[in-house]
């Protein structure tokens, strides 16, 4: 029996317009990647443009910029490849890494929870990172399990100089909106506990707990149809 079968079977369309309908809420949970605390009000308008007192320049950018990335994401019909990977993560870490939108070729590292540190792979190799994503999208596993295997993956690996969640998030939602399977979106509420897992992730490179923590709790999709 499929270990994680897609809760939702919507067509593109129907998924995409799902995506831009919680705009707002996505950008508000994704930003805390960076540590932006905005309130979701005040995302809300910052996404309509307009500046809010008492929020600093960068953190309006990284809303600004994750905004930019969900538009590019539902407007690209193309399948998930590398080099869409690599242009959301050219918007997404535009003023944070040292080569936004291009493999890291250097060292990385990851702070955990604990105070220790997760050191990556010293480089990355397209061939060896495409290849992975060809054969997890041949796979015959459901669109949720190949969505979530892209995420922990690029997570983990650090494929990128900065912006490897951000990345990670957007790029599992378009194989999720392209296959119409719903979102990946971990509420803010549990986040406390995805951190936690994350970090075991990081540590033992066995990514089976967070996938399933994440198939019971993020996966969301419109509850009407």
């Amino acid at each position: 029996m499929e270990q994680f079968p897609d809760k939702f079977n919507l067509t593109r369309d129907l998924n995409v317009r799902y995506a831009r309908s919680n705009f707002a809420e996505l950008i508000y949970t994704t930003s805390r990647f960076e540590g932006v605390n905005t309130t979701l009000p005040q995302t809300q308008t910052i996404l309509a443009g307009m500046g809010v007192d008492g929020v600093p320049l960068e953190d309006i950018n990284t809303i600004v910029y994750l905004k930019r990335a969900w538009d590019y994401i539902t407007k690209e019909t193309s399948s998930l490849t590398i080099e869409i990977s690599k242009k959301i993560n050219a918007i997404v870490a535009k003023d944070d890494a040292l080569y936004p939108g291009q493999l890291r070729k250097g060292s990385g590292g990851v702070s955990l929870m604990d105070g220790t540190s997760y050191t990556p792979p010293l480089e990355i190799s397209q061939e060896a990172e495409t290849e992975y994503l060809n054969t997890l999208m041949d796979s015959p596993n459901s669109i949720t399990d190949k969505a979530m295997t892209m995420m922990y993956h690029i997570m983990r690996t650090q494929i990128f100089w900065d912006g490897n969640k951000r990345t990670a998030t957007l790029a599992a939602n378009k194989i999720m909106m392209d296959g119409g399977a719903g979102l990946i979106h971990v509420p803010l509420e549990k986040w406390h506990e995805w951190n936690q897992l994350i970090s075991e992730y990081y540590v033992n490179g066995d990514m089976s707990a967070i996938k399933k923590w994440t198939y019971e709790n993020g996966i969301v999709g419109p509850t009407i149809l």
